[in-house]
């Protein structure tokens, strides 16, 4: 048989090249334990016998102050608990009634200043979509002077990766310090400062209902906002990729009713998942499969191998198929917003937004690349970032006459 047949398609845009590997469970030389395959990827995240790992925990130490431990780091019964008191901004009844016309008047916006200057960024566009909703459901809303994308940028752009050297580290301490503060002081303060006067229903009402401080709040804001703006940024822009250069999957996708487009979009993001890699720290002995890792391991959850194991994915696990059903119940996007407790609250908030968004975007007349986007690797969130996404289209009024249409399919 010709080797060629035997490789299967590959159709991602962010894998710079690699295969995942199919070593379900491994062990390497520094002694981080890798886990691939789904099986033992669930166990494990649905275990009481790990705790959250990796998004640079050190950064938030660094604080000044000291107090409640954010959410992303709570465990047991006291994670439980955060957990259950702010699912109410995060379920589909609550994305769909809150925030579905303030995403329906954003696309507007920036599809509309899109579509006047004939020309524009497909990442900035999506990073001022998914910061404008972000910014309304935690309450970011409050700014001191405009450029809270900026400033989020900022936190998760290079300069705070580790450094060696005790001068490096000492800038690079100063440097994540300063952006941490800045973003205190110009968004999170004042922001907590009219909620106290007036609370509102969003999460930084919630966290001042629940006694936490305002340097506290600003470390749950990193967690729900700006993790949230970036990642969801990247997936905005690889969505659009994809339908962008694949006519095929394009048309499916805008001829399908609002179910089959979301199935899609968590298909497209099974595929190209925004954080590569979730990183969790064994609390005692787990038995995973046949290998045994023990107590204080760090161990690697690699997203990309575990969503396109076959025995949950099926074939062709490389390729975006509309209408995959993924078996065992793993849902459309397998692990891409995570399992377990810690599973990424937001996954709805950021399929609803994403559709509104591409619905206006690939209804433009003649919109095409410029310049398909630079794909770099941020060790932050351990994922990609796509930037340079250069899109045009055929000028016309920032008013659409297409948004009546698009309202009538949502």
């Amino acid at each position: 048989m010709d080797m060629e047949t035997t490789i299967e398609p590959d159709e991602r845009r962010t894998a710079f090249g690699r295969r995942p590997s199919r070593v379900p469970v491994e062990r390497d030389k520094n002694g981080t334990w890798h886990i691939r395959s789904f099986a033992a990827a669930r166990k494990l995240l649905r275990s009481d016998a790990t705790k959250q790992a990796g998004f640079k925990a050190e950064l938030l130490e660094r604080l000044p102050e000291k107090g409640k431990v954010p959410i992303l780091f709570l465990e047991g019964k006291t994670h439980r608990e955060q957990r259950r008191l702010t699912a109410p901004f995060f379920t589909p009844r609550a994305v769909d009634s809150r925030y579905r016309e303030l995403m329906n008047d954003l696309a507007d916006k920036v599809i509309g200043d899109f579509r006047r200057a004939g020309r524009g960024e497909l990442s900035t566009m999506g990073m001022e979509m998914a910061v404008g909703v972000a910014a309304q459901v935690v309450g970011l809303t409050d700014s001191r002077k405009p450029g809270l994308d900026k400033r989020i940028n900022a936190f998760f752009a290079d300069g705070l990766e580790t450094a060696e050297g005790a001068l490096r580290k000492a800038w690079q301490a100063l440097v994540a310090q300063y952006r941490l503060m800045r973003f205190y002081w110009y968004d999170v303060r004042p922001s907590a400062k009219v909620r106290r006067a007036a609370p509102r229903e969003d999460v930084i009402s919630h966290l001042l209902a629940e006694g936490y401080k305002d340097t506290e709040i600003l470390t749950e804001c990193i967690t729900y906002g700006a993790a949230g703006m970036v990642t969801t940024r990247e997936f905005i822009t690889v969505c659009s990729w994809h339908l962008l250069e694949n006519p095929v999957l394009r048309d499916h996708y805008l001829a399908s009713d609002e179910d089959a487009r979301y199935a899609l979009l968590e298909e497209l993001l099974r595929l190209e998942p925004v954080v590569g890699t979730i990183f969790r720290r064994t609390t005692c002995p787990v038995s995973v499969g046949e290998s045994e890792i023990p107590q204080g391991a760090l161990v690697a959850v690699d997203v990309r191998a575990v969503n396109a194991d076959p025995a949950v994915s099926g074939e062709r696990p490389l390729a975006a198929q509309p209408g995959r059903c993924p078996a065992d119940r793993a849902g459309g996007p397998v692990l891409s917003f995570g399992d377990g407790h810690h599973r990424c609250p937001g996954s709805f908030l950021a399929i609803q937004e994403t559709d509104i968004f591409l619905l206006r975007l690939l209804a433009i007349p003649g919109l095409r690349f410029e310049k398909v986007p630079d794909v770099t690797w941020n060790d932050l969130v351990t994922g990609y970032e796509l930037r340079n996404a250069w899109l045009a289209c055929d000028q016309g009024p920032a008013t659409t006459s297409d948004g009546p249409s698009v309202r009538a399919t949502v």
